[in-house]
């Protein structure tokens, strides 16, 4: 596959792009980079428990991490692939919208 078509790595960079953009259009801080690992800062870890819990309800399974970083650096990680079809990346983006103001992390 890695020695075919570049088709699927266009994807993903196309995909992480477009998840970040959206993020960051919404309002949230995130780690600066171009990786398809996304860090979605928010800084306490309560938060970070509370959102991944709420954007699981919303039927998106994402990781809050606390532990093992930094006080104050706790984050939701997101993961995205090529398998991820634009209408996946909606979905989620409108969850970590409904749930990031229902939290008062974004506007």
């Amino acid at each position: 596959m890695l020695e075919g078509s570049g088709d699927l790595r266009r994807k993903l960079r196309e995909n992480a792009a477009r998840f970040r953009a959206g993020l960051a259009s919404l309002g949230f801080h995130l780690v600066p980079g171009s990786h398809p690992i996304i860090p979605v800062m928010l800084g306490d870890a309560k938060l970070a428990t509370a959102m991944a819990d709420r954007l699981l309800e919303e039927g998106i399974y994402v990781i809050g991490f606390s532990f093992g970083g930094p006080r104050g650096q706790a984050r939701i990680r997101t993961q995205i692939s090529a398998a991820h079809e634009r209408e996946h990346l909606d979905r989620a983006l409108a969850a970590f919208g409904k749930v990031g103001r229902q939290l008062g992390v974004i506007q």
